[in-house]
């Protein structure tokens, strides 16, 4: 596992060119500070559940110079998996097709379990799916919908690993590089692992460092 923690558009700089075979992550976005202003989430700068502090929200402005790095570094013929909610998908999809990624699809990861809000409480979180030039999915019997339970009470907006696990085996071949450049709870990093599969990350949280190296350890 090769980590790092940068910026996250500063740590894609760092990378050569058609390094990564298949990138997949989760950036804090920045529709979490109107939910935080309504009190729908409990996206604090504290989290009292899980005794970690909040990351700091990556703008909808730098989504142009994410995406073209990460185009830039991902090699021909790969995937590409932006996990997000509703609002920030809108925004995201046009972005990273102007820095040239095909679009496929929003796939929907059903948590089967209600969360937080007022107007039709969420139970689901999107995935946006991107291709550069032409890679086929390893299983076609795969449906648009996940069915993979939640965390409860983990590191904030933690994913699951055997959701994470789908995507890569989905996308990539073992000894192939997986990276995240904002690894949170290093669910993609570890996936990776468990599937023998390279895994690089990156995240600016000296808390998400912590707690990557404590859940190694367990």
């Amino acid at each position: 596992m090769k980590l790092c923690q940068f910026d996250a558009v500063t740590y894609l700089q760092s990378l050569p060119d058609n390094s990564v075979n298949l990138l997949i992550t989760d950036p804090p976005y920045e529709s979490l500070e109107k939910h935080r202003s309504k009190g729908t989430t409990t996206r604090l700068s504290h989290s009292k559940s899980s005794s970690n502090d909040w990351f700091a929200i990556f703008q909808n402005a730098r989504f142009g110079e994410l995406f073209a790095e990460i185009y830039r570094v991902l090699a021909p013929n790969s995937h590409f998996y932006l996990m997000c909610d509703q609002e920030t998908m809108f925004i995201a999809k046009p972005i990273a097709e102007q820095a040239g990624f095909k679009f496929w699809k929003p796939i929907v990861w059903d948590k089967e379990a209600i969360g937080m809000g007022y107007h039709y409480r969420a139970r689901c979180e999107f995935i946006l799916f991107f291709e550069k030039g032409k890679r086929k999915l390893n299983n076609f019997s795969i449906p648009d919908v996940l069915n993979v339970k939640r965390i409860y009470r983990g590191y904030p907006t933690e994913k699951p690993v055997p959701l994470m696990q789908i995507l890569i085996e989905q996308s990539s071949q073992p000894g192939e590089v997986v990276c995240d450049p904002f690894f949170g709870s290093g669910a993609v990093l570890k996936a990776a692992q468990l599937t023998d599969r390279q895994a690089w990350g990156n995240d600016i949280s000296d808390n998400a460092h912590l707690h990557l190296s404590n859940s190694l350890k367990e």
